[in-house]
């Protein structure tokens, strides 16, 4: 009977010193030292591979060839051969592996001295293999009546494997295409086509060395636009990128704590363009992460030392499929949306404690907190939100996979919701409410607590600014959808409301917001538009017939049928004096009709995704 016994790479000190900062129990590394029987049979169907090398002066870059199927293949021993093409003028690893030599002419590369790493991906099929050894040999051949094509051969003796889980891969459909490469810029700062480039991109593919003795190459995906431009300009350029939850391998990582210097490419899949950049490395860890892209426990800063941006370099193309699953949404630099976090600033702990629940309606309710220290967490201001942490409530620990609630995975379980009540005026100093409506799990469990809980949640803070401005003439519009009059209702005792609109639409199922709103500052129905979806047939006979009776007597002027343009254009030929900037706090589908019927105009509207 035969069998085969996989031998295992130890995890070096770089890896182990990742492991104890995380606090990742002890594991065998699953990376065997030959080209694995999975890697045999997954290396011939991918029509990509990302390969990393060391140039001249010791830095690494990525590419990122193929195009089809069948380029790469195995070719007994652990070898692996490569052929296809590749810009054989500005690629900087293949400039790196064979541009010393001439053309057809065979590099047999003695052993160690060309180390290689790579990663096949399947886009496709979102599954991947990562790779690492040496060069053996290579050549570049022109090819064509103006040899204005490169083709690339390339011989890899793999000493390590190791096939990796599919999450952050983007589905992508490749494509061949014909390399017509033209360097646009080989300096700092990135030109604007880059940045352009870098913020539509879900996907990167970075390769980092052990010292000078072995390579990784992996991926790191995500939404458009994951990694961040903290700097670009003629002083420095880093990018910073976010770490999710992996594996918990930290292979890259662990190279980095040794070898902190990584090479990285960007490829645009429409247009073929490429980024290539390398440079020095930062891992930041806990609150520094927090600190420089809110909601992050680990990420990574790329002081790029060298670039070069391509037209047109790549040997394929991609069209887009589905995004991950387990893709959170884009986490900002703290300089782009700033996320408070009160708890950072003596290591004093700041609670907030439910003291009042009031249900509106079936799914929205008003929420009391009062602040245990009002000192620390400071003062807020009317058009601000608070930020709460619901992690010690709901978290759930580490999982490698949550194939049920993929998103959670990298969910920190903070929430933001506007604050809907004014400093002082009715309530004491240390006391506030938000108004909410019931969408997700922290929502659900706030609904399911009771005032007698004593429900305790860490507050991290206060933030935003969706201040509304009055000139002293002109007449403010407002439009909010549903629960977007909460940013509104803390400013209202400040404004002088004859010189509002509001335009307010609504479903049938929140009247009671509504007439809860007019409750409390019964001057603001006279100036308010309110338009009601969801009645059916006959609303005066309906269920709801009591609350439009209500809500006829409150002098709002009422419309039992959705907006449409000329209702919001309708204002300008009522008031000659209404204000050229326009307030907006609806959902994103509603926004987005109300910014093109708004074209021209200055519209603010409060951004949810802080």
């Amino acid at each position: 009977m035969a069998f085969i016994q996989l031998e295992h790479r130890e995890w070096h000190k770089g890896e182990q010193a990742m492991h104890q900062m995380l606090h990742v129990p002890e594991d065998t590394n699953p990376t065997v030292p030959f080209l694995s029987p999975f890697g045999t049979r997954f290396l011939p169907t991918t029509p990509l591979i990302a390969l990393g090398t060391l140039d001249r002066h010791g830095r690494p870059w990525t590419n990122i060839i193929g195009g089809e199927t069948g380029f790469a293949r195995p070719l007994g021993q652990s070898n692996i051969g490569i052929r296809t093409l590749v810009d054989g003028k500005f690629d900087p690893v293949i400039e790196a592996l064979l541009g010393d030599r001439d053309d057809e002419e065979v590099n047999e590369a003695s052993a160690g001295q060309k180390i290689v790493s790579a990663l096949s991906v399947d886009l496709a099929n979102r599954n991947r293999l990562k790779l690492a050894g040496q060069m053996v040999a290579g050549a570049l051949e022109q090819l064509g009546p103006e040899e204005k094509v490169t083709e690339a051969q390339i011989v890899i003796k793999i000493d390590q494997s190791l096939g990796n889980c599919p999450k952050y891969l983007n589905k992508k459909r490749i494509t061949p295409a014909i390399p017509e490469p033209t360097l646009v810029s080989d300096s700092l700062p990135l030109p604007t086509a880059a940045t352009d480039l870098l913020g539509k991109s879900d996907i990167l593919f970075i390769s980092s060395s052990h010292h000078h003795s072995y390579m990784g190459t992996n991926n790191r995906g995500g939404p458009r636009g994951f990694v961040r431009v903290l700097h670009n300009d003629s002083s420095k350029t880093v990018l910073v990128y976010p770490e999710y939850s992996g594996n918990r391998l930290y292979q890259t990582l662990g190279n980095l704590q040794t070898t902190p210097q990584a090479g990285l490419v960007f490829p645009d899949f429409d247009t073929g363009d490429v980024l290539y950049v390398t440079g020095t490395t930062e891992i930041v860890v806990g609150k520094e992460a927090a600190i420089l892209l809110p909601r992050s426990n680990l990420a990574v800063k790329i002081h790029v030392s060298a670039a070069r941006f391509v037209r047109k370099g790549l040997a394929f193309r991609g069209q887009a499929g589905d995004f991950s699953p387990y893709n959170p949404p884009v986490r900002y630099l703290a300089s782009e949306h700033a996320l408070p976090d009160v708890q950072a600033t003596d290591g004093k702990a700041v609670y907030t404690k439910l003291v009042k629940k009031e249900m509106l309606t079936p799914s929205i309710a008003r929420f009391r907190f009062s602040v245990s220290d009002p000192v620390a967490a400071g003062r807020w201001n009317p058009g601000q939100y608070v930020a709460l942490a619901f992690e010690e409530e709901l978290g759930l620990g580490y999982s490698h996979m949550r194939p049920d609630d993929p998103r959670s995975l990298n969910d920190d379980l903070t929430r933001t919701f506007t604050v809907s009540s004014a400093m002082g005026g009715d309530l004491p100093d240390d006391e506030f409410e938000i108004t909410f409506r019931n969408v997700g799990k922290v929502t659900d469990f706030l609904f399911k607590q009771s005032v007698r809980s004593g429900l305790e949640i860490p507050l991290k803070g206060f933030g935003g600014d969706f201040a509304v401005k009055q000139n002293q003439d002109e007449v403010v519009p407002f439009v909010a959808g549903g629960i977007g009059i909460t940013p509104l209702l803390p400013q209202l005792d400040q404004l002088k409301l004859e010189n509002m609109r509001l335009v307010w639409t609504i479903h049938i199922a929140d009247l009671g917001l509504v007439l809860d709103t007019f409750k409390r500052c019964a001057k603001l129905a006279r100036f308010t538009s309110v338009f009601i979806s969801g009645l059916g047939d006959s609303p005066k006979s309906g269920p709801h017939s009591d609350l439009l009776q209500t809500l006829g007597t409150s002098g709002a002027s009422t419309f039992t049928r959705r907006i449409d343009v000329t209702d919001v254009l309708s204002l300008e030929k009522a008031h000659l004096n209404l204000s050229s900037t326009w307030y907006i706090c609806t959902g994103s589908g509603f926004r987005k009709s109300l910014l093109s019927w708004l074209s021209g105009k200055t519209v603010i509207y409060e951004d949810f995704n802080y």
